[in-house]
């Protein structure tokens, strides 16, 4: 069998992509195939959340063995097949792919074709661009610092956020002046 998923996000309005993908393939080739569909990099921790109707979260498949407790079921992307999980057309469930901020893919199971199978997941359609994969809360987006032309001290950000020669001295007095980011 063949699933057919759609992804959405609800930070960026026109974003969709629709992927292909045999349903005995592992979550991991669908974590896989998403990533290559959005270009965003595999040094992130990321999960599959299958849920209910309502978006309510049910079952996590994550990309690594977690320490959960000995009476919840414990499911990694590389051993969990879809369709150990994915059953019925409409089926909805998460990817998520920022865990500091929360951020999710919603997807949904669109359709499953019967007597075929797929060696390898194909993204069928790609519509929007992808929203960020990481949100630096810190500091402003690339887009606001070009226009600024304001570097925000963003070269010495590696150091203070090491704590390597910290010294909290050095913050007393210091604020921010509010006109600083207007433009």
């Amino acid at each position: 069998m063949v699933y057919n998923l759609i992804l959405k996000s609800d930070e960026v309005e026109d974003f969709v992509r629709e992927i292909e993908i045999d349903s005995e393939a592992t979550f991991l080739d669908l974590h896989d195939a998403i990533l290559a569909s959005v270009n965003y990099s595999n040094d992130q921790m990321s999960s599959f959340v299958i849920c209910d109707e309502d978006w309510e979260k049910e079952t996590e498949i994550t990309q690594i063995e977690m320490d959960t407790a000995s009476d919840v079921d414990s499911y990694i992307m590389e051993s969990t097949r879809l369709d150990e999980f994915l059953n019925d057309e409409g089926q909805k469930l998460m990817f998520v792919f920022d865990y500091l901020n929360e951020r999710s893919f919603f997807m949904e199971l669109k359709s499953i074709r019967t007597k075929v199978n797929l060696p390898k997941p194909v993204c069928k359609l790609k519509k929007g661009k992808a929203p960020a994969q990481v949100l630096d809360g810190l500091f402003l987006d690339d887009e606001s610092l070009s226009k600024k032309n304001n570097q925000l001290f963003i070269d010495d950000q590696e150091d203070f956020l090491d704590g390597e020669g910290f010294n909290e001295d050095e913050l007393d007095g210091l604020s921010i002046n509010d006109n600083y980011f207007e433009e």
